[in-house]
């Protein structure tokens, strides 16, 4: 009696605390698809001491019933060790309920034995228990809009696995899309150790991330993704890049590229594929910004569209340097050194500007800086200095693309300028934030620039609309729509040499009455064809056939 009294009590706490984590939030289409999102996991976990050997097949049998792992392997982690032992690690939420149900059901049948601490001389039963182990991130539609959705990767901390961003949307929006807060309540315990909410009780709420939509809907990236998969074949191309958007607001409608590849099961295949080359592969535009510096001439009011320009026969000499044309020409409008692409005569032209002039303006333009707010990691290229572009066989070559570096997303942005009246808007691919609520906080519009009077705006347009009508754009022509574009061709450079392989481009904008669309194409060095005409156009005007099939875009057909 009196060790009864004077040894210490181990009594049952009063108290119950209980515990859940937020999850990170989802990625979401712009037709309401999700993209990305987080799976709850679970391990279960039992203590083989504890098992009533006589009832360890009940146990098997009713576990791989419950669990769906094979009885065979449950065996084979069962007799591992003596102790605790990890059944599974990947239960999922929906599974682990009834597996909780399970682990009511053994106690029931009494599975489990009670036997006593050594160390506490006290009897207790240690069942299995089923236990919030991580989150692993889901990609139900695979390799859709990969690599702009990015990849995440695992990071254990305490026992519980999370993700965290490392490429694309996942990296750029990790601190909005992580979890806010987890949840916790603590209160005194009823006789099922069940948290007894009442004024004395504790409960701090789980706050989920936020979930991003996107401006990109499912149905249209992936009628673009396949196109895109099939040109690369018969381009025999490296890449495939196109990108689509709103000319007036600078929503992206489409952004895809033929090189993707599965977040979930990275390979080393796809190592090259990991990067967003929309915006982290800058290149040599080649003819793409004649139609740039030629605006920067009518700004500046030192060209006439209609003057006329020596072609001197294809052949021109400035300096040690030649230029030459594809095609050759003795006279040529202004405006037609344009339409049918004579470097001889954009090189001559481009003198006029000053080194200053070319250099500010190819930045208000926006090359050499960052696209969109919306992606990481972006290669904002090159733009040779004032002082270069003082002289003038650089000016020459800067003037129709070489020694210039630049990407998708910039040429998209300076092209849209002559689609929308001189104003350059940001490319936008995330529209808003969703909370746990279902609350959409769109995202603040950003400041856009004048870059060009409109007057001057329209004169492009239409140069590029003549472009395609009777230029080197035919191929893009489609009855009732507004199409207007440039192509371009230019050689790659490898170990700081140009090589006998070609980027192509094709650069422009697609309008019906009510719809204004500015879209970009590039492939990287195609084998069946160095011409841009042959590689870049046609993947050009089949997207827009897919956008007139899906009612982006209506034809004004007259019967």
């Amino acid at each position: 009696m009196l060790l009864t009294v004077l040894k210490s009590r181990n009594m049952p706490s009063l108290y119950a605390v209980e515990s859940s984590k937020a999850s990170r939030g989802a990625i979401i289409s712009a037709d309401g698809f999700h993209l990305a999102t987080t799976k709850k996991l679970y391990k279960a976990v039992v203590d083989t001491r504890y098992i009533d050997p006589q009832k360890r097949e009940l146990f098997i049998k009713l576990f791989n019933i419950y669990s769906g792992i094979s009885i065979k392997q449950i065996r084979k982690r069962l007799s591992k060790r003596r102790g605790v032992v990890v059944l599974s690690y990947n239960v999922e939420e929906i599974q682990s309920h009834y597996l909780k149900k399970l682990a009511h059901e053994l106690r029931r049948f009494k599975v489990f034995l009670s036997l006593k601490s050594p160390r506490t001389g006290l009897r207790s039963v240690h069942g299995l228990s089923v236990i919030e182990s991580g989150e692993s991130r889901e990609y139900p539609y695979g390799k859709l809009l990969t690599p702009i959705l990015g990849y995440p990767h695992k990071i254990e901390e305490d026992g519980f696995t999370f993700v965290k961003g490392v490429k694309g949307l996942e990296k750029r929006w990790d601190a909005e899309l992580s979890p806010r807060q987890d949840g916790y309540s603590r209160g005194k315990r009823d006789v099922n150790s069940y948290i007894i909410l009442n004024k004395e009780s504790f409960t701090k709420p789980k706050i989920n991330g936020l979930s991003i939509k996107l401006t990109i809907p499912v149905a249209f990236q992936i009628k673009i993704e396949n196109m895109l998969d099939k040109m690369k074949i018969e381009l025999r191309a490296k890449e495939v890049m196109l990108a689509v958007m709103n000319s007036k607001t600078g929503r992206v409608l489409a952004m895809a590229s033929s090189n993707r590849y599965f977040p979930k099961a990275i390979k080393r295949s796809d190592y090259p594929s990991l990067n967003s080359n929309m915006i982290e592969y800058s290149f040599e535009p080649g003819s793409v910004l004649k139609p740039i510096t030629f605006s920067l001439l009518l700004e500046h009011k030192l060209v006439n569209p209609y003057e006329l320009v020596n072609g001197h026969g294809g052949r021109y000499r400035i300096g040690r340097k030649v230029i030459t044309d594809e095609h050759r020409f003795h006279w040529l409008s202004a405006e037609n050194v344009i339409v049918y692409s004579s470097n001889v005569g954009m090189a001559q032209l481009s003198q006029k500007l000053s080194g200053y002039q070319f250099n500010n303006g190819l930045k208000q333009f926006g090359f050499g800086k960052k696209s969109t707010p919306d992606l990481i990691y972006e290669r904002t290229g090159y733009v040779p200095t004032q002082q270069r572009l003082n002289n003038e066989i650089y000016k020459a070559t800067c003037s129709y693309g070489y020694g210039i570096r630049v990407n998708l997303m910039q040429l998209m942005r300076a092209y849209d300028v002559f689609n929308n009246n001189g104003v350059m808007v940001y490319p936008r691919i995330v529209d808003a934030f969703i909370d746990d609520q279902g609350q959409e906080k769109k995202l603040e519009q950003l400041d856009t620039v004048q870059v060009l009077p409109s007057a001057v705006a329209q004169r492009v347009k239409k140069i590029l609309i003549k472009t395609v009508n009777k230029g080197t754009g035919k191929k893009t022509i489609i009855k009732g729509l507004q199409i207007g574009g440039k192509t371009g061709t230019a050689h790659t450079v490898e170990k700081g040499k140009y090589v006998n392989k070609y980027n192509t481009t094709f650069m422009g904008f697609v309008n019906d009455k009510k719809h204004h669309y500015t879209m970009g194409v590039v492939v990287i060095q195609p084998q069946k064809s160095q011409y841009a005409a042959q590689t870049a156009v046609p993947v050009f005007k089949k997207a827009v056939e897919i956008m007139i099939e899906d009612g982006y875009l209506k034809p004004d057909i007259i019967q």
